[in-house]
């Protein structure tokens, strides 16, 4: 997931990108309402975290212009004006969620998590297919070679996410919090016996080999590299 933070604070602007970097978010940070607008107009982010006082373009204006355009983009305002009018303004504006500073980090993250399975819901096909793998979403069915693969439920929604990512390396942080909603823990191997179990079922009897290990990095769900 990709998300872009606009915030002209240094220390709260650096402090946001590292802890959502450290949460597996691909972070971008703009400190002006004016770059925050370029970027967010030519890039594709899932998610965008505004402040409202800005130096130039102000949150409020910057997402005018975003409804203008016809962007639905996520936004999260986190802004130290905490009046009720500004929240309601902010929100009819189109803003999908306000938080006031200062914040608790744990607090923005599961707001953060949340607006993003919001948004994503809508979008999400009923079946995924990478090779022979198939996903009936609907029904939680996977099949690979037209043979039934009998999965438990975490499995299942470990493989949805390496299917609905297909090709990206995702961290082990991504997946701790995306599927067993809990902080990556580096002392502990779930991630690892996770994935070692879905491959066994997935990957053993079957070619090419799906599910990648990047040494390091992650792992992601492809077509081997040719």
């Amino acid at each position: 997931m990709r998300l872009l933070i606009v915030e002209d604070e240094e220390k709260t602007g650096d402090y946001l990108r590292q802890g959502l970097s450290e949460a597996g978010f691909v972070v971008d940070l703009a400190r002006s309402g004016l770059d925050g607008r370029h970027l967010a107009a030519t890039g594709d982010y899932d998610l965008l975290v505004l402040d409202v006082m800005l130096p130039d373009v102000d949150g409020f204006s910057l997402l005018r212009g975003l409804r203008a355009s016809g962007s639905r983009v996520p936004v999260l305002f986190l802004t130290a004006r905490s009046a009720v009018e500004d929240r309601v303004q902010g929100l009819e504006l189109g803003a999908d969620d306000y938080l006031v500073k200062p914040f608790a980090f744990s607090e923005l993250l599961a707001r953060v998590r949340s607006l993003l399975r919001r948004g994503a819901a809508p979008v999400n096909p009923d079946f995924l297919r990478i090779a022979d793998l198939e996903l009936d979403l609907p029904r939680r069915r996977a099949m690979r070679a037209g043979q039934r693969i009998a999965l438990t439920p975490k499995e299942f929604a470990l493989l949805e996410l390496l299917a609905r990512r297909q090709g990206e390396v995702l961290p082990r942080s991504l997946i701790a919090s995306q599927i067993w909603d809990m902080n990556f823990d580096s002392d502990t191997n779930v991630i690892d016996v996770a994935i070692r179990r879905l491959r066994a079922k997935i990957d053993d009897d079957f070619e090419p080999k799906l599910i990648h290990t990047v040494r390091g990095m992650g792992y992601r769900l492809d077509l081997p590299d040719a």
